[in-house]
């Protein structure tokens, strides 16, 4: 058995360095090979008793004078650990990968992001650099808000991680596995981790006002420009997984490659999506959260294999608590059950990996193939185990997959088409020249950019709410009561004055009754949270594809 330039050898009960003798008592050879043979598990304490000294009562000194004992003779250190490290009052684990060279081993493209790296290089913890605690916490400010983030490790590339549901930085690493999950990320990176606004150690906001996709978007572009970050990974777990696809199809030139992991397209149950929970379930799973919120709640979904590990739920509890607040919780809960980005995925244009374990309990397998056959050219990776939580189970095999895939990763074009939500406002007979003041006023304050088309008043959005919210606003300031809005969201060339989203945009724009902002289905699937209302207007009828578009009209406010 070799790891780095040490062997282990089984038959002469020898441990060697590069050949030469490392003097090493019996019961230490013993525990060394037993936890080599098992790399990435986790053994108690007990567990080792047990195996080394059966039948025979040992206390837990012995065991941890044999554990000083090795790392003495591997050179390794308890705090920066690169082959044994200690789960706090759990027991021990033996590294995956400990000790793999960190330099080119020949097995790489050459051409990857990772400089030629193999794939097992770039999973290997190095021997320095970042621990396994957490980092220091910085804070970016996104328009009025603060949103906490840590930069860890110092690859040749950055990758973004977005956590799903709640989060806190700090609770991140105070969990082994998860610490270690992190560490193999930054191993093969820069690594940038931040909490979303309302939850961890971001600001407090209101539960009416937590972050929709667009301002969780506009809080990653705040952490990359505060990080010195001009293009990422985008990894995004669960709940994370529409952000980032939804990032990565609105900014492909700030996205290196879109990674997701357990993740989804529509989190409620449709016709053509039966995997989802029911709203009736979805409901009774947010009545669970007001009444065990403070506990462990969830744990049996998301981490099976830990669910009944005391340390664990104690950590799953307390990260929870620190997260967000039960209503809080609650309202994201209700808030993501609304989202569905099934739309968006054809316009990803980014390399991409999807992975989903097979039984996992909390997202279907199906789930995960769903989005990886909408996305041209993803990768679909099923692993084994039924774990949702990406650190617990066998990480190592996540980790594997996301390395090789960033080292393979061919070098791709710059795209000319972005995803763009596009409003175009009738301009009636009546109006007056004081109408295209307000407009070039509301359309700067909301960020859009104006479209040169030759009538009518046009601009594209990067982000759908932006543009609801800015039609509305005109309206209301110009005060002509036959204004009509339409809104459409799709790729869009930005210097084209006729493509297809532009065209739809301008069809409802005509199609809609005076006064009325008329959007199609696909803009309101993407702005849960956001506080705008809708109300149901049938289809509308496109003659140049011969497809009817469901839309729906912005509910005026009393």
């Amino acid at each position: 058995m070799t790891f780095g330039n040490f062997t282990l050898d089984a038959v002469s009960g020898h441990l060697y360095r590069s050949g030469t003798v490392v003097p090493l008592t019996p019961k230490a050879f013993a525990v060394l090979h037993h936890l080599a043979a098992n790399p990435g598990r986790l053994f108690t304490k007990q567990e080792l008793l047990d195996a080394i000294w059966p039948g025979v009562f040992v206390g837990d000194a012995v065991l941890k004078v044999t554990i000083r004992e090795i790392r003495k003779a591997l050179g390794d250190d308890a705090h920066f650990p690169r082959f044994i490290e200690t789960a706090h009052r759990r027991g021990y684990r033996f590294l995956p990968f400990a000790g793999a060279p960190t330099t080119d081993s020949g097995t790489g493209t050459g051409t990857g992001p990772l400089g030629g790296l193999s794939p097992i290089a770039a999973t290997s913890a190095p021997a320095g650099g970042y621990a396994p605690t957490a980092p220091p916490v910085h804070y970016a400010r996104s328009r009025d808000v603060n949103i906490a983030y840590q930069v860890v490790g110092s690859g040749p590339l950055d990758i973004v991680f977005v956590m799903g549901w709640v989060s806190h930085l700090e609770y991140f690493w105070n969990e082994p596995s998860f610490a270690s999950f992190l560490t193999r990320l930054a191993s093969m990176s820069r690594l940038i981790l931040f909490d979303k606004r309302g939850t961890g150690l971001s600001d407090a906001v209101a539960v009416h006002e937590l972050p929709t996709l667009e301002q969780r978007m506009d809080d990653v572009r705040a952490v990359m420009d505060a990080a010195g970050s001009e293009r990422a990974v985008l990894l995004g777990v669960s709940e994370g997984g529409p952000m980032c696809s939804l990032f990565a199809a609105t900014y492909p030139e700030k996205t290196e490659a879109l990674v997701m992991i357990g993740s989804y397209a529509r989190r409620l149950r449709d016709i053509d999506y039966p995997w989802g929970p029911t709203r009736s379930e979805r409901d009774a799973f947010c009545r669970r959260l007001l009444a065990e919120w403070g506990g462990p709640v969830g744990v049996e979904e998301r981490a099976p294999s830990l669910a009944h590990d005391p340390a664990f739920r104690t950590w799953w509890a307390s990260y929870l608590r620190m997260g967000a607040s039960p209503g809080a919780a609650v309202a994201l809960t209700e808030m993501n059950a609304e989202i569905d980005i099934r739309n968006v995925l054809p316009s990803i244009r980014v390399p991409t990996l999807v992975l989903h374990r097979t039984g996992d309990r909390c997202l279907f397998v199906e789930e995960g193939r769903y989005l990886a056959s909408r996305i041209s050219g993803a990768e679909f990776i099923e692993l084994p185990g039924d774990d949702h939580l990406p650190f617990v189970g066998d990480q190592n095999a996540i980790l594997t997959e996301i390395a090789t895939f960033l080292a393979r990763r061919r070098i791709r074009k710059p795209t000319e088409r972005v995803l763009a939500t596009v409003m175009t406002i009738s301009v009636p007979d009546t109006a007056s020249g004081e109408l295209k003041e307000i407009y070039d006023r509301e359309v700067t304050w909301y960020r859009g950019t104006t479209l040169p088309v030759p009538d009518g008043l046009s601009a594209f959005f990067d982000g759908p709410a932006r543009a609801v919210q800015c039609a509305a606003a005109i309206a209301a300031a110009s005060g002509i009561h036959e204004l009509r809005a339409g809104i459409h969201i799709g790729e869009v060339d930005p210097v084209s004055e006729n493509g297809p989203v532009i065209r739809v945009s301008r069809h409802l724009a005509s199609a809609a009754a005076a006064g009325d902002v008329l959007v199609s289905r696909t803009v309101v699937d993407l702005v849960p949270g956001s506080g705008l209302q809708f109300e149901d207007r049938g289809s509308v009828h496109l003659p140049r594809t011969d497809t009817d578009l469901p839309v729906m009209a912005l509910r005026h406010q009393a």
